[in-house]
């Protein structure tokens, strides 16, 4: 069957897909809905149907099975080896052109990110120092370093490393990694024989990796659609772990560091980093997107009186890993739940 190609308006409401779509799929017999981006509204007024978003997203949506027995695996050397992080390090050239951050870069490369804004994006005058005070640029990997640092992670952290190729070259990654060596990605940690996971097979395993992570970063969370699902995904499955940074009260301290001002920053970061939420339930308020944010719509009542609200039979953490064991019957899960459960 081949699906009718139809074009969704942005944050359509219900009533479109209930009569436009609907119409059509009727006289097709499947559609195909592109782009499907912020094509739905954040906001609905009807709860069941705000819950049907996350059966779909954390239930239906499946990745196949070759990725999800990769990630598994992937998982399982890490834990091999006790906790390990998951970091999404957005700092790459399609990011930085949009965030119009380009004044800590050569002239070069400069040219790079304003040529690549212009062919890609609407015009805009952008002021790297305004857009900084803010909190509006990707924190830098040392940035992120320090952040960690201060926090109290040391260098016996483990973190894995969700990114694409970071512009600028190693020297930006130095600093990051002299504080924490101990650094893997889905190339250095994958399978002993040849591995390619290049484009959308990369960026999915990278996705399960940081979903079952003990601890997942981002660094970015503006339009970022891999970070923004990533953290509600988490927050759905029993409020994992997130460390997600404040960058516009943040930024200001580090402004203050890089022009000498440096007593008590340590101090400083923390008291900002322990104001968040950790990944724990939060009532969602605009502009925080639905993907980021399901709670409280999607999450059951254990004692309930209408049915509906109930909680399922089965623990979120079993459903995922039925879906990983369902990619190899030779891989067990056992090991790796048992673990999740006591870390717990």
């Amino acid at each position: 069957m081949k699906a009718f190609q139809i074009r969704p308006p942005r944050d359509a409401p219900i009533s479109w897909y209930l009569t436009d779509a609907l119409e059509k799929m009727k006289q097709h017999g499947a559609i195909y809905l592109t782009p499907f981006s912020h094509r739905l509204a954040e906001e609905i007024d009807n709860p069941e149907y705000q819950r049907l978003r996350c059966r779909v997203n954390y239930h239906a949506l499946r990745f196949k099975p070759h990725i999800m027995k990769l990630s598994n695996m992937i998982v399982n050397k890490l834990r091999s080896e006790g906790h390990f992080m998951a970091i999404h390090l957005r700092f790459e050239m399609d990011m930085l052109a949009f965030a119009g951050c380009f004044d800590i870069f050569t002239p070069q490369e400069q040219n790079i990110l304003k040529q690549y804004r212009k062919e890609h994006f609407a015009e805009k005058e952008l002021v790297y120092s305004a857009r900084r005070a803010i909190g509006k640029c990707p924190l830098t990997p040392e940035e992120v370093g320090l952040i960690l640092r201060a926090m109290g992670f040391d260098n016996t952290t483990r973190i894995y490393l969700a990114a694409g190729d970071l512009f600028g070259g190693d020297r930006f990654m130095k600093p990051f990694r002299s504080l924490f060596p101990r650094l893997e990605n889905h190339s250095t940690v994958g399978p002993a024989e040849k591995f390619e996971a290049k484009g959308l097979v990369g960026s999915a395993v990278d996705y399960m990796v940081c979903l079952l992570s003990d601890i997942f970063m981002p660094t970015y969370d503006g339009p970022s659609n891999f970070a923004n699902n990533l953290m509600g995904h988490r927050l759905y499955y029993r409020f994992r772990t997130t460390v997600r940074p404040d960058r516009k009260a943040l930024a200001p301290i580090f402004i203050d560091q890089e022009n000498g001002r440096t007593n008590e920053f340590e101090e400083r970061v923390r008291a900002v980093m322990y104001g968040t939420e950790f990944g724990g339930p939060h009532r969602r308020i605009h502009p925080e997107s639905f993907y980021t944010n399901t709670w409280p719509e999607c999450f059951c009542q254990t004692t309930g009186q209408d049915p509906a609200h109930k909680c399922p039979p089965e623990n979120v953490l079993e459903v995922l890993g039925g879906q990983l064991g369902e990619a190899s019957e030779s891989v067990r899960l056992s090991n790796w739940t048992s673990t999740v459960q006591e870390d717990e």
